[in-house]
């Protein structure tokens, strides 16, 4: 069966070969579903086993063309329709797409006046210098171009965990569902909750083992088996990534869940430790040496607990072992209280139909209340982002408005949720905001953001976004160094700069929780913590089902070594209001 992950990439590429054509409308369409279907949390391949054509139908945004599509593929394995529009344009979008700049009409022309199809031979026209003489190109286009073959080479094929979570989760449910297993665990990186993963890895506590290499190697997103033995297999995924599963008997779970978490440098500290306390600790346990040729006597091993406890330390969280001194920080009792997953109140980035987002404010709002929240800031982006249709003064002062009617509604319904007007303001070249500071006053919660100008020199770049978050106006800073993972590097920017300035005048930096933003990383919000520069963790939410990805800003901030109270939308609405730049300067 299908994963949404696959479900997703065939119809955001139906949505690319039709904008390549310039059809309007549809293009969006599909993109839209994709990316609510990259985010749902229940496989689209198991809601269509349950309940057919019509289960699929309910999926927000899908139609009932799409819901065929998405029927043809799961039956099939491929769309007609898809395989129709490929034979128009035969490029590989996978590919071509990860090179930021590249839209799909510059694909098109790149395909119809340089016959590119593929990442090399994009490379090779880039390097002969054919692509500058291009209408709509240039010499300085031409250069991006090759930046961004480098950084997509340089990001390999590690796979943004955010997006390809859903289905890992897919596959541990059914493992958990084997007879005889008692414990499913993903370990490594995903249990770490590093930004992408490489690979997969499973431990399951099972009395027996076939059963599950069986159920393991036949899985239906296995795309070949790579190696089988008694206790540990190998495959590689239809995904792209390889996976691993081991099973282990109850005793020696927690040395083991320990030993596959990693990281590898946090494992080696422990080693040691225990080397120095007369210990040996591998995958199988934490054991006493009993003197020359005495033997060895188990103390630990069944819980990661017992372990980190045998050896003189309270428990470190995975998200923690990455040797950035959590060994330290452990010994001397000093180890941080992380925010927890069910700690966020509000959600400060929430994109509407006013704009860019899929949703009005009231369902937006509705599932705001239904993931747990109980407020949310209403974001949408202004007039310099015409693509998205950026609200303007006048538009901004109109939702103010409608997010007055909204509340009431709510209230009249008795659901306890608040929505907050604000925005997404862009940051303009020269640092100026792109809505008067009359309106500005006017918004509970102001955000800024930079979506233009990527290639300023880092003091130009920097001075922009210090002279924005000056304003008295300004809130947060929005997803501060502009990233996207896997496909854009970060603007040049003094973040320590940033970070400093942000201390000095109260403005709060995001962490955005989107999966392939993810920005602040961990780096920085350590040293927001340490600076004690106040965060919000937000969703950058432009679907109903885009909420959930909140758990992926936790885990950043956790990574960063937040604690409930260095983020704000973990406070009471009136607490989180109450700090905010505006009431402070009033």
């Amino acid at each position: 069966m299908p994963t949404n992950e696959d479900i997703a990439k065939v119809l955001g590429e139906i949505g690319e070969y039709l904008a390549m054509q310039d059809v309007p409308f549809k293009p969006r369409a599909y993109e839209k579903v994709a990316e609510t279907i990259r985010s749902l949390s229940e496989s689209v391949s198991e809601m269509y086993k349950k309940g057919g054509l019509s289960a699929v139908k309910n999926i927000p945004g899908v139609g009932a063309s799409i819901a065929e599509s998405i029927e043809e593929f799961i039956k099939k394995g491929k769309i007609a329709y898809h395989e129709e529009l490929k034979r128009g344009a035969p490029v590989n979008l996978a590919e071509l797409r990860r090179v930021e700049g590249l839209g799909p009409r510059k694909i098109k022309i790149l395909y119809q006046k340089l016959g590119i199809r593929t990442l090399s031979d994009l490379k090779k026209a880039a390097t002969s210098h054919k692509i500058r003489s291009l209408e709509g190109f240039g010499e300085k286009t031409e250069e991006n171009i090759l930046k961004g073959i480098e950084f997509v080479n340089a990001s390999g094929d590690r796979k943004i965990l955010g997006f390809i979570l859903p289905d890992i989760r897919v596959i541990e449910d059914n493992l958990k569902k084997i007879k005889g297993v008692s414990k499913v665990v993903v370990a490594g990186s995903t249990r770490r909750r590093r930004e992408t993963i490489g690979d997969i890895d499973f431990l399951v506590v099972s009395e027996k083992s076939e059963p599950v290499m069986d159920f393991f190697v036949n899985m239906p997103e296995v795309a070949r088996i790579m190696a089988k033995g008694p206790t540990k297999s190998m495959v590689h995924l239809k995904s792209g990534l390889d996976a691993d599963i081991r099973v282990v008997p109850k005793e020696s779970y927690g040395a083991a869940l320990n030993y596959f978490t990693g990281s590898k440098d946090h494992n080696v500290a422990l080693r040691k430790l225990a080397i120095e306390k007369g210990y040996k600790l591998n995958e199988y346990g934490l054991f006493k040496i009993k003197g020359k040729g005495g033997g060895e006597e188990k103390i630990a091993g069944d819980t990661e607990e017992g372990i980190y406890k045998a050896l003189g330390l309270p428990y470190i969280e995975p998200e923690l072992r990455e040797m950035m001194g959590e060994i330290e920080a452990a010994k001397s009792g000093k180890l941080p209280k992380l925010i927890d997953y069910k700690d966020l109140k509000g959600d400060l980035q929430v994109q509407t139909s006013w704009t860019d987002g899929s949703a009005s404010i009231e369902e937006m709002a509705i599932a705001a209340y239904e993931q747990g929240l109980s407020y949310m800031v209403v974001t949408d982006h202004t007039k310099r982002l015409a693509m998205t249709h950026g609200l303007d003064d006048e538009s901004v002062l109109k939702q103010g408005k409608e997010i007055d009617k909204v509340n009431q509604k709510l209230k009249e319904k008795k659901i306890k949720f608040y929505i907050l007007k604000g925005t997404e303001c862009d940051i303009l070249k020269d640092g100026s905001l792109d809505l008067s500071d009359k309106v500005l006053a006017t918004l509970d919660v102001v955000g800024v953001s930079v979506h233009s100008y990527f290639n300023l020199p880092i003091n130009e770049q920097t001075k922009r976004v210090e002279k924005a978050i000056r304003n008295k106006n300004v809130d947060i800073f929005f997803h501060p160094t502009g990233r996207l993972i896997n496909k854009r590097s970060a603007y040049e920017i003094d973040m320590e700069r940033i970070i400093k300035v942000a201390g000095e005048t109260g403005t709060v930096l995001e962490i955005d929780a989107y999966p392939d933003r993810l920005d602040m990383n961990y780096e920085y919000i350590r040293q927001c913590v340490e600076s004690g520069v106040k965060m919000s963790i937000d969703s950058d939410a432009h679907a109903t089902t885009h909420f959930q990805y909140l758990e992926f800003g936790i885990d950043q901030a956790r990574r960063g070594w937040a604690e409930k109270e260095d983020i704000i939308n973990a406070w009471p609405m009136e607490k989180m209001l109450s700090m905010l730049k505006g009431e402070t300067n009033d």
